[in-house]
């Protein structure tokens, strides 16, 4: 016995995804029966799903990093400072590193 599944998506989105599925030889139907069964033998979704963060590591031009570092002066003559080693614990916390 089969069941049906009715969903609404933007024509847009639908558009979209039928052009994708049939590039990689498949149909949107197919292409969500393949997302179900996955789904159901990972006990979850067949991905990773997380909320993204900048990455604070990323590389600054030069105006950028002299901008932080004037900036970074001033909170230091107004006092204020943070211990190192909070900082970094902070930031391996937020960032999981």
């Amino acid at each position: 016995m089969a069941s049906t599944i009715q969903i609404r998506v933007d024509d847009e989105l639908k558009i979209k995804s039928d052009k994708l599925f049939r590039e990689l030889g498949t149909d949107t139907t197919t292409a969500i029966r393949i997302f179900l069964t996955q789904a159901v033998a990972n006990n979850g979704f067949p991905f990773e799903i997380k909320k993204t963060m900048p990455n604070p590591y990323i590389a600054m031009s030069e105006d950028e990093l002299l901008q932080k570092l004037k900036l970074s002066r001033n909170h230091a003559k107004q006092g204020k400072l943070r211990d190192a080693d909070d900082v970094i614990s902070d930031m391996r916390e937020k960032y999981g590193i």
